[in-house]
């Protein structure tokens, strides 16, 4: 395409569901005749998709603003997503964005881009997102990663855990039509694309806004599953339509909550046959006690006989999880629980975070707020913890034939993913991108 001359940098924080949006960023800026360059260049127009799940992501955003700033003075600095939106005020008063555009509303990236230019002032463009019903209109054509790709099939969250500050970021669930599901994974596997990630802020919740009552009352994911008979037919039925398409090789699904995992649904699952044994499901933490004050609605006992179901279901499957270190009110028996509980489930790989005041969120205002010092330390244990589980479970991989999907050649080696999702590296002079190779697992434990 022609372009306008102008060049535009994207800069991405945060989860799968921020990086998808960023494609299709990138996508219709294209469209619109701008050239999409590296970020570390001199640019004409930033754009910083920002964070916000922890302290340290907003301060991330917030230098990530100003060093595009710091590379072109003259540029366009455009400051886009979850940051954006619960601290609208703070981005307007830190003076380095030129453009702030809150969730929901980045598919009007080129439009409000071009108003500027016309008028030459700043914008703002940023609403109450716990008001919107429509889930924002985005469809990739191809992905910039061509062997796997995020699909984004929901957005927002209703489930308010008391730590946390997405539902104010992201707003109320929200669920992409299975029609344009299957459509954007049809273009995007024509494109090249052999794997795809199903993601989204609670992909559990996926087409509970489908079936509002008669009086338009949707019921919540906590509600239905709270009996333990929920079986969300909707996902299933998406999942297999997507499996059904001809040419993709493998489903992922991203973080689920253990109250899905019901016998029922597992399966369905486990009936489709391009679905990767490797689960992402939510713990945060292995104390009851402290699993009360997240708001968390489940018990270790409930988790540990969700994962139980799963992996009855599922031939020793990889299951990663997050943990909460330094929750408010977390003793040192508290910590120690969740610390032997992780251990008795005997994770794949542990994402271990510690716990950042929220503004606006209710742990922000709990009594027995823990020292930065200590949670450090139980961090760290946990990290430790984290990393002797995930080469037990690659050693009792040693020796397993595996099916490996390479992606791309780094440093001499090309690097793929097993159905497991363990790394897998090997030399070869020729190209195995997008190829699948069965081979001996060595047991090593490596992160890309």
């Amino acid at each position: 395409m022609q372009t306008n001359g102008k060049k535009v940098a994207f800069r991405n924080l945060g989860c799968k569901v921020n990086e998808y949006e960023m494609e299709y960023m990138q996508q219709i800026m294209a469209e619109n005749g701008y050239m999409i360059v590296p970020f570390d260049t001199k640019s004409d127009i930033y754009v910083i998709n920002t964070c916000t799940v922890t302290n340290i992501a907003d301060r991330k955003s917030r230098q990530m603003i100003h060093k595009a700033k710091k590379q072109n003075p003259d540029a366009l600095i455009v400051a886009a997503g979850c940051y954006a939106q619960t601290d609208t005020q703070g981005a307007v008063d830190d003076g380095f964005a030129d453009i702030i555009i809150g969730n929901n509303n980045k598919a009007k990236l080129p439009e409000i881009i071009k108003e500027y230019f016309d008028n030459k002032e700043k914008a703002v463009e940023v609403h109450d997102i716990s008001t919107d019903p429509e889930y924002e209109d985005m469809c990739l054509k191809e992905s910039a990663v061509r062997t796997r790709c995020f699909v984004k099939i929901q957005d927002g969250c209703n489930q308010f855990c008391s730590y946390c500050a997405i539902p104010l970021a992201r707003g109320r669930i929200r669920s992409r039509k299975p029609e344009e599901v299957i459509k954007e994974v049809k273009n995007i596997v024509a494109n090249g694309c052999k794997e795809i990630v199903l993601t989204g802020i609670h992909v559990s919740s996926y087409g509970i806004d489908f079936h509002p009552d008669e009086n338009g009352k949707i019921k919540s994911y906590n509600e239905l599953t709270k009996d333990g008979g929920f079986f969300n037919e909707d996902l299933i039925n998406v999942i297999k339509e997507c499996a059904a398409i001809e040419g993709l090789l493998r489903i992922r699904l991203s973080s689920l909550e253990p109250g899905l995992l019901t016998d029922r649904f597992l399966s369905e699952l486990s009936g489709v046959d391009k679905i990767c044994p490797h689960f992402h499901i939510s713990l945060q933490s292995g104390c009851d006690e402290t699993l009360k004050r997240m708001n968390r609605r489940y018990t270790a006992k409930e988790y540990e006989e969700a994962i139980g179901r799963l992996r009855s279901h599922f031939d020793d499957p990889a299951v990663t999880t997050d943990v909460i270190a330094g929750f408010p009110g977390e003793t040192n028996e508290e910590f120690e629980a969740t610390k032997e509980f992780v251990r008795k489930i005997g994770f794949f790989e542990l994402h271990v975070f510690k716990y950042s005041k929220r503004k606006n969120t209710v742990a922000a205002t709990m009594k027995g707020q823990v020292s930065e010092p200590v949670k450090a330390t139980r961090s760290a244990k946990l990290i430790e913890l984290g990393e002797e589980l995930s080469r037990e479970f690659c050693k009792r991989y040693k020796g397993r034939e595996v099916e490996v999907l390479f992606e791309e050649e780094k440093d001499g080696f090309y690097q793929g993913h097993t159905r497991e999702y363990l790394v897998v590296k090997k030399a070869s002079s020729e190209d195995l991108s997008g190829k699948v190779e069965t081979l001996s697992f060595d047991g090593n434990y490596c992160k890309i």
